[in-house]
Parts: structure tokens; sequence; C-alpha cells
């Protein structure tokens, strides 16, 4: 069926009732409904976008927070870990070679690939809310495992085992948070991951500079602890959060999909006073809309996939397994290879662009542009003891918090090309001219100090051009580009691709700063060039285009052959037939 959207400035026309509706629902929202009654080409919103949709969608954004409690612990993590291995006790207990700090920073990463990878596995299998309470589970094994340590061993046992539980919720609570939205809020609901991760940054941070002058090891066990009540507080709230509907709907449990997605667009105060019948009978035009966008969905999904397996052969001993590979072999088929590539490369450039080498090595970067000096900033055991060195450094997380911010509010309205482009630029300006302050003055600090601050000024500047660009749009875009039956592939996939990177950074970002500061930010420099240069090419506006009808977006042979078999599928579930009875009662 042709899609169109409407143009921002468009208020459209409130959806009119179906004769055998009332006005139980319709009230609960101002949602509009436009019908081209020539080509039967439609669009449609529950409300507004930005922070007046937000309002607007207020269950839905209370789930959607609640669920992106998982970033928060990413987060966290990222933040605690800058100041634990700079922690006098810590030092002087474990003393670690830069090469021994950067296999520790990236065992939790390690960790979280396989768990990225798992969760794809486990969310459509079982379902995403059960998949998250088993990964907060696994995230709590390995923070107590951490804050307990008895030696350097345990330690890195924990973050692996922790990093099971982060990278699971990495894929776990953008899916789920995509799956709830509506189409003119999906982005600035999506944008909410990151605000969290970048909140956890903040917290995980400022709470190991609190506690780095207690005496022993309480000051580093004390912040590694406080992660365990974050994964308890979301382990036991996803007994509330309602299913996925999308998830509901593939797995044919329809009457489910439908109440679940009810709540989520109308609250559960607003339909609490309805009966059976009433849910049956009394629907809201743009709800039947919806719940039948994703039966299509899930119907072209199924037999795309009938067509298309191998997973079927005579004699095979273990079909499941077949069936698991070839879905995952699918996701590189020509069909899906444009939005794979979207969903790995943006965490590339999301990693590549030097974001966690400040998080995780904050105070030492910001040592290598000269403040603190070496006398109070690292010491000759590796500790950082300079104030100034680590509130400069925790500062760049409040940096990022700020900038994330407006995002939730614009990300729909603006888009997500335009920020990618625009974050890039200023990301590629900022490591650039790091890079030169340190090669020019680096050898003498203390008599250059404009150049110094001007240094952290420019990582500043770089922390907020990411905040606004690959920081939350490096969620949003893997969670909207797949079709249902890809999802939980598709973005345990992109995850893997982030978390695969954010390894490699880890790794090798001590090595690095200790061989040559200059060469760390040309490196990140050149990567956000590559950044700007595919943001620009290589990736399409996805804004405002619901995720039943993202097909359109990615033109190739084999989406026509889908929207052929759409088409036939619209018309035999009966879409075509109510756009049609609405189209006339509009009339």
């Amino acid at each position: 069926m042709p899609y169109r959207r409407p143009s921002d400035d468009s208020e459209g026309t409130r959806a009119p009732l179906l004769p055998n509706a009332t006005n139980s629902l319709s009230s609960v929202h101002s949602g509009s409904l436009n019908i081209d009654p020539d080509t039967l080409a439609y669009s449609y919103s529950y409300g507004p976008k930005g922070l007046s949709g937000l309002r607007h969608n207020r269950y839905a954004l209370l789930c959607a927070c609640f669920a992106s409690i998982g970033g928060l612990s990413f987060g966290y993590d990222q933040g605690v870990i800058a100041n634990v291995l700079v922690m006098p006790d810590f030092v002087n207990r474990w003393p670690v070679t830069p090469l021994q700090k950067g296999s520790m920073t990236a065992a939790l990463e390690l960790g979280a690939l396989i768990g990225a990878l798992c969760a794809g596995i486990f969310a459509d299998r079982y379902s995403r809310r059960h998949s998250i309470f088993v990964a907060c589970v696994i995230f709590c094994i390995g923070s107590t495992f951490q804050c307990a340590a008895q030696s350097l061993s345990h330690l890195f046992i924990g973050r692996a085992i922790g990093g099971m539980g982060v990278g699971a919720l990495s894929t776990l609570s953008p899916l789920y948070m995509a799956e709830i939205s509506s189409p003119e809020v999906r982005g600035s609901l999506m944008a909410l991951e990151q605000l969290s991760i970048v909140s956890g940054v903040v917290f995980g941070f400022w709470t190991g500079f609190f506690t780095r002058k207690y005496p022993g090891s309480p000051s580093w066990r004390i912040p590694l602890a406080v992660q365990l009540i974050p994964g308890i507080v979301l382990a036991l709230g996803t007994i509330y959060l309602p299913p996925s509907p999308r998830l509901l709907v593939l797995q044919g449990r329809y009457d489910e999909a439908l109440k679940s997605l009810m709540r989520l667009r109308f609250g559960s105060s607003a339909i609490s006073r309805l009966t059976e019948d009433d849910i049956n009978t009394r629907l809201d035009p743009l709800l039947q809309i919806e719940l039948f966008e994703m039966k299509v969905e899930a119907a072209v999904v199924q037999r795309s996939q009938l067509l298309h397996s191998s997973a079927i052969v005579n004699g095979s001993s273990k079909p499941g397994l077949r069936a698991e590979l070839d879905t995952w072999k699918r996701l590189f088929s020509p069909e899906y290879r444009d939005r794979t590539w979207i969903g790995v490369l943006v965490m590339v450039f999301q990693q590549w662009s030097g974001i966690n080498a400040l998080l995780y090595y904050g105070p030492t970067l910001v040592s290598s542009v000269g403040l603190g000096g070496s006398s109070d900033g690292i010491s000759a055991s590796g500790s950082v003891d300079s104030t100034e060195t680590l509130v400069v450094s925790g500062g760049i997380g409040i940096a990022q918090f700020l900038a994330v911010l407006p995002v939730i509010m614009v990300i729909d309205r603006v888009g997500r090309k335009p920020l990618l482009r625009c974050g890039s630029l200023l990301m590629a300006v900022s490591h650039s001219m790091i890079a030169f302050l340190v090669f020019q003055f680096s050898d003498d600090w203390s008599h250059h100090t404009l150049a110094a601050w001007t240094a952290v000024v420019c990582m500043y500047l770089f922390t907020i051009a990411y905040g606004i660009s690959f920081g939350p749009v490096g969620w949003v875009l893997p969670s909207e580009v797949f079709p249902l039956s890809m999802r939980s592939k598709g973005v345990a996939l992109s995850t893997a691709s982030n978390w695969i990177n954010n390894f490699l950074i880890g790794l090798a970002t001590p090595v690095l700063m200790q061989l040559s500061p200059t060469v760390t930010f040309t490196t990140f420099a050149f990567a956000c060039v590559l950044a700007y240069l595919w943001s620009t090419y290589r990736v399409p506006e996805t804004a405002n285009v619901s995720l039943e009808e993202m097909d359109a977006v990615f033109t190739s042979s084999a989406g026509r052959e889908d929207e052929v078999l759409r088409a036939q599928i619209e018309e035999d579930l009966g879409l075509k037939s109510l756009i049609r009875e609405l189209a006339e009662v509009q009339q």
C-alpha cells in the first residue's frame, strides 16, 4: 500500500470513529488521520511530537523510562571505572600496567558482546521482559563479584559476567522501547536510552569521586556495589511492564497484543472501565490501523521466511539450529544488507569517535593535556590525586547529559541525518584541535596554560557534539530500521558491533596514550571525518516513519517483491477495507 507521512506543519484531520464505535477511547488522545481518497495513502499520529508528544504518551513514556534503567547500568560502569582505576588504594593494592588496565576495562566489553548476541535469540524465543529480568540477574552476579573482589582475577571475572548482563540489556532495552513507541515520539523515547546511559556515567563518576578519600578498600568497593541498585530495581520492575504488542502479534496472541497496545496508547486508567465487549467492538480507529499494520507485518515476515528459509531440510537432525543460523545469515542478504550496515556502522563510528576513551580514561586524558601536572596529577604509582583533574574529567559526563536533553525534544522534528552530520563534523574539528595543541605544547604545558585550557574546551565541545548526534541516534537507528522478524537479531548484531569496538577502544586507548596522545586524538579525528561522509551519503532519514513502513525507506528488488506480498496480505487481512471505510466516513 502506498504510504505517505504528512509534513511537519501538517495537522491532519481528526480520525473519525467507525459507525459502530463510541467515544470511549477517542477522547483520550488528539490523534489525526489523513487519507487520500484516490490512492488510499494514509498517515496517522496519536498526538503531537516533541515534549508535548511525550506528555501525551505518558504511560508509554513511563514504561520507556523504566526500561532505560538498563542503559543506566551500562553508563554507571563507564563512569565509575574511570575513578576506580586511579584510586590510590586500588592502585597500591593491585598495580596494573597500561595493558592490564585496558584488559580490565575491555573484559566487560567482551562479556557484553556475548550477552548482546544471546539476547537477540532469547528475546524472540521467550519475551522481551523475561529476557530483561534474566539479564539483570546476571548483571547483579557480576557486580557482586566486583565489589567483593579479593584478587585481580575476581575483578576480571566479575566484569566479564557483569558485561554479559550489560550487553544483553543494551540490546533488550532499546528493542523493547522501540516496539512500545508510537511513530511520532519513537525518536524521543529512544533518545531516553542515551540519556539514561549518560545519567549513569555522571552518577558513576561522581560516586567514585566522593568516595575516593575513604580509607582502604571501601573507597572503590562502595561505588562498585552501588551499581547493584539499578539492576535490582529493573529486575523487579519487569513484573509491571506491559509486553511488547508487536512480539505478541508475531506469536499469534492477538487479544493480548490488543490489550497491551491499548494500555500503551491510552494508559491503564483510560481502559480500566472497559469490558471485554468494549475491547472487541469499541476500538479507536488509529488503534485498529496500528494493530492491522502489526498483523500485516507479521504475516509478511512469516511468508517471507517460508520463501527464503533453507532450514527445512529432509533428514536434518537440527532444524532449530539450522533455522537460527539461517535467520542470522539473512541479515546479510540483499534484502537486509543496507539495514544491517546502518546498524553495524553507526555503532562503529559511535565508539571510534572517542567518547568512551574519555569516559574510561578521563583523568588520564585530561592529565595528558597538562591539567594537574605530574606533581599532583598522575602519581608514580598510577593514581590520580589532583581534584582539578578529576573535576574537569567528571564535567565531561555532565556536558554530555546536558547535550542529550534537547535532542529528546527535537530528534523527531529535525531528523536523524542532520544530527549525525552536524555532530560528526564538530567532533572531527574538536579532535583535530586537541591533537594539534598536544603536538605543539605537550613538552611544556606549564608555560602554555591557555593552550591547555583550550584543549579542555575542545574536549567539552566534542562531548556536546557527540551528545546531540551519535550518542542518541546510535541507539535509535538500529532499533527502527529492521522489520519485526529481524529486529531482535538486527539490534543484537548492531549492539555486538558496539561492544566489539568498545572492547578495542578499552584495550587500545591506554597503550596509544602511552605511545602518543597526538596519535590517539588524530585517530579519533579521522574516524569522525569518515562518520561525516558516511552519514551524508549512506544514511537514509528514518524520522516519522512507522516501523511497519520502514521498507519504503530502503529500496531494493527484494523490497519491491515484499510490497506486492504486503499489498495482498493487507487486502486479505482487511486493512484496505478498513481504510476505505474510514475514507468514506471522513468524506
